[in-house]
């Protein structure tokens, strides 16, 4: 038999689960809902408030270099939880991290990681409220976060809404991290500028995120692009009623400009 991926893993899990609103938030980062979604009207005093839910695990073994410091570990767990938010153009409110950590962990590090998660909050305006410890045999942290808000649903972009004519605007520059992955795996040896800017976007990302906080509501489909922009692109065409894309030698404000077909 051969080994299922993450999407098959996926498809396969939600084939198990029989409720009507899996069809309609399945398929994208972020879970997001009317809070009066399956209320019995008569119960119904809510109003239009949309909730949105993102989970997202960290493992050191495949998400963390050795040269990532504790710290830097958990603002990274924290940060992918937001990322995805943002593109979604809705602001995170409060989260609940479940970690496992090693048994030969020290208590230099647990502080470490302790800090990480206090700066991540301050940074991301991010209340930790609560959630779960338990031994593992390498560190695990899980990230469940939660936003709200008044948008209308059709104001907040998912990863199916793309169609001809669109255009496709990145908030930054891609190739930094795959190169920062590239040089700490393999001591690639490049250029000193670069070499930093590569490896700090491995260590201490800073995506763009006000950017999607501000701009998400204008667009038809969105998706955070830390997979990479391959990956993104054929997310977004393979949801969209497949639409294809072609680049055009364009450059404006640092951005390039992809036209939808």
């Amino acid at each position: 038999m051969n080994r299922l991926n993450e999407r098959e893993i996926i498809d396969l899990f939600i084939s198990y689960i029989n409720d009507p609103l899996l069809d309609k938030v399945k398929n994208d980062d972020v879970v997001i809902f009317p809070l009066r979604y399956g209320i019995p009207k008569r119960e119904n005093k809510t109003s239009n408030i949309i909730i949105a839910l993102k989970s997202d695990m960290l493992v050191e073994s495949t998400d963390a270099p050795k040269i990532m410091k504790p710290w830097q570990i958990a603002r990274k767990a924290i940060l992918a939880c937001v990322s995805d938010f943002a593109a979604k153009g809705i602001r995170p409110y409060a989260c609940l991290i479940s970690i496992g950590i090693p048994r030969n962990y020290s208590r230099k590090n647990i502080v470490s990681l302790a800090a990480g998660f206090s700066k991540a909050s301050k940074e991301f305006n991010v209340r930790i409220l609560g959630g779960d410890t338990n031994e593992s045999k390498e560190l695990i942290i899980d990230c469940n976060m939660m936003g709200i808000t008044t948008l209308p649903d059709n104001k907040i972009p998912r990863r199916k809404g793309a169609k001809a004519g669109d255009i496709i605007v990145t908030s930054g520059k891609f190739g930094y991290t795959s190169s920062g992955l590239k040089i700490i795996l393999s001591n690639f040896n490049a250029e000193k500028k670069f070499k930093l800017k590569s490896l700090s976007s491995v260590t201490f990302p800073k995506p763009r995120i006000e950017f999607g906080f501000c701009l998400a509501k204008y667009f038809s489909s969105s998706i955070d692009s830390s997979d990479g922009l391959s990956s993104s692109l054929y997310e977004l065409a393979h949801n969209s009623n497949r639409v294809d894309f072609l680049l055009i030698k364009y450059q404006h404000q640092k951005n390039y400009v992809t036209f939808l077909i």
